[in-house]
Formats: C-alpha cells, structure tokens, sequence
C-alpha cells in the first residue's frame, strides 16, 4: 500500500494548482463532481503504477497479493485517496463484473475511463438543451462555451482511452503515455471549472442547474 500512500496528497488535488491557491477556492470544492472525482482517480493510479514499480520490493508484492485476493478491498483502496472515495468506489466496482473482478492498477484505469466518460457523454448535451430554453444572450454565450468545453474534455479522455490499445507483447503504459494523460486528464478537469467560471461570471441564472448535474 506504499506506491497508493505516496501519491494520497497529490491525488487529492488539482495537478495544476499550488496550494495557496486551493486554500483560496475552499468554497468551490463542492463543485468537483463524480466525473472529476473519477478523473483525479486516474492520476492516482498511475502514480500507484508508478510508486510500484520504484518501490517494487517483497513486501510491496506480498501486499499486492492480498489486494488481489481481495479485489473489493483493492478498489477501495484506490478510491480512498481520491475526493469522493464513495462515488468513486460505487462507479468503478459497478461496471468491474469480470469474474472474478480484476483489480490490477491498468485494469482500474481503464474501468475509470470509462466511468468518465459515460458520465461526460451524458453530460455534454445539457448546454444544448439549456440553450434551447434562455432567451437571456450572455447565458447562451456561456453555455456555448460549455458545449465546446465539455466536447474538449471528452476528446481529451477519448484520446487518453485510445493511447492504451496497444499490439500484443506491447507496453499499455509508458513514460511517454503517463505524461501525456497527466496533460489530458488535467485539461478535462479544468474545462470543466471554466464552464462553472463562465456562468458564475455572467451571473446565468442556470449555473445551479448545470451544477447540480455534475453532483
């Protein structure tokens, strides 16, 4: 449980931010949702991956080992460093149905893949049907933003999903890919947050609704 223990603060954050400058955004943890939650997991595993393969030793192995024994308690495990470790547990052990469950650090990474973007998939056609609904300009100004925000995010995590289908005997996860999905997942974080900022800015009178969709 090291290589997980190493990574718990920088799990728990955004890459992008210091933190002083999280200190000052207290007030808008709430505002990280499940979808985040999930993306931060995957910097998370990585991390893990990372961690392992430094600390690789035979303690770390008998560890593993019971980890995979136990693969509910090795998805918790993983969870408990990020934000939101119920909703994040509940959506990875939902869609993990192999039998047994496979709980191996790639395999969680791609199960949370997948949970991402599910949710942003369903996420991405609110700023369109909101839209269709304002008669007030800088609303649907901000919410265009959105679209294309939620679009970008998407492609990101899209992206990040397609790097790991490799040719058989080929690595899944090299030092190249783990920077590049750091870059990614971060931008999907953040394009999400500047939606929230948009509308906050404009004083849209759907920011409440748009989220209560990403609770």
């Amino acid at each position: 449980m090291d290589s997980i223990n190493l990574f718990k603060g920088y799990g728990k954050v955004n890459p992008l931010e210091d933190q002083s400058s999280l200190q000052n955004k207290t007030a808008r943890k709430p505002l990280f949702t499940v979808v985040i939650s999930i993306i931060i997991l995957l910097t998370v595993v990585i991390g893990a991956m990372i961690g392992a393969l430094i600390h690789e030793s035979k303690t770390e192995s008998a560890q593993a080992s019971s980890l995979s024994a136990n693969p509910i308690e090795s998805i918790r495990a993983v969870c408990s460093v990020t934000q939101y470790p119920d909703s994040c547990f509940t959506s990875i052990s939902s869609i993990n149905t192999n039998s047994p469950p496979k709980t191996d650090p790639e395999r969680i990474f791609n199960l949370s893949l997948q949970v991402a973007i599910t949710e942003l998939s369903n996420l991405s056609s609110l700023p369109k049907t909101l839209i269709s609904k304002s008669n007030d300009l800088r609303t649907e100004s901000a919410l265009r933003d959105c679209a294309s925000l939620f679009d970008d995010a998407l492609s990101q995590l899209n992206t990040s999903a397609s790097s790991m289908d490799v040719g058989r005997g080929e690595k899944m996860l090299t030092k190249a890919k783990i920077s590049d999905m750091k870059t990614w997942i971060s931008a999907a974080m953040t394009n999400q947050e500047t939606c929230l900022d948009g509308l906050e800015e404009m004083g849209s009178t759907v920011l409440d609704e748009v989220r209560t969709k990403m609770l």
